[in-house]
């Protein structure tokens, strides 16, 4: 039954939304990442999407003004990880704060004698726990180019793995899928990513298992036969995890 009174909400939803086919469409065309999918697969894509701007608040900062357009660019990329999965994987906050450049962030680190540094960082995307996903504009505009680098996927994939916490590189696991696997091949590929560099994949990814986990996502749907040839067993988790096959 709650089934049932669920899929009549999603058909009211989809039925009364301001954005049409063709506005999809036009969006899809400038994302070259999508040509991966088959045509059902942007169909459901785009209702997916649709969905997601409903639940979803997403706003300007820095007087920078949020268009449908940008909105439908924004909503394409951070539904492509849950394409297979659903929108329940992005519950439990509804904001999106869009600047229209990279945004400054201060943060303070204790050093080992313990004195406070204060440090200012330039960002072009951070996911904060139970908090807003924030993107820099003049990154978002051209990410899905199939280069390897998507800062939409990158924050959108630290909200999966803040699910059950912290984002540590280890999201809740998918049914059937062994933890001890998991962290097995993820950390054997951390360790050797430390201290080896490999094609097309950024080396932000070194920073932490997070980080690392972010990054290989991002070559996981935009360049997928990059992370098949550096860490195969990476890639085929990484497709029962997101229950997409991209090669």
């Amino acid at each position: 039954m709650f089934r049932k009174i669920k899929q009549w909400r999603e058909n009211r939803i989809l039925a009364r939304s301001p954005y049409t086919t063709q506005s999809w469409q036009q969006t899809m065309k400038a994302l070259p990442i999508l040509n991966l999918l088959d045509e059902e697969q942007q169909h459901r894509l785009c209702e997916l999407a649709t969905l997601f701007l409903h639940q979803k608040e997403i706003s300007g900062a820095q007087e920078f003004e949020v268009t449908e357009n940008v909105k439908q660019l924004i909503a394409l990329q951070a539904c492509l990880p849950i394409l297979n999965l659903g929108l329940d994987w992005y519950k439990g906050w509804t904001s999106i704060i869009v600047y229209p450049a990279a945004f400054r962030r201060e943060s303070t680190e204790i050093d080992e004698f313990g004195v406070a540094h204060t440090k200012s960082h330039n960002l072009s995307g951070e996911a904060w726990l139970r908090g807003p996903v924030v993107l820099a504009w003049t990154d978002t505009e051209h990410a899905g180019a199939r280069d390897g680098n998507n800062v939409v996927i990158h924050e959108f994939v630290h909200k999966l793995d803040m699910l059950n916490g912290r984002a540590n590189g280890f999201p809740p696991m998918q049914p059937g899928m062994d933890h001890k696997v998991w962290a097995e091949v993820m950390s054997d590929a951390f360790a050797d990513f430390q201290v080896n560099r490999k094609e097309g994949l950024d080396r932000y990814g070194a920073t932490n298992p997070a980080e690392f986990f972010a990054v290989l996502s991002e070559v996981f749907f935009e360049t997928p036969v990059l992370l098949f040839e550096a860490y195969p067993k990476v890639y085929e988790l990484m497709a029962e995890f997101y229950v997409q096959h991209p090669l």
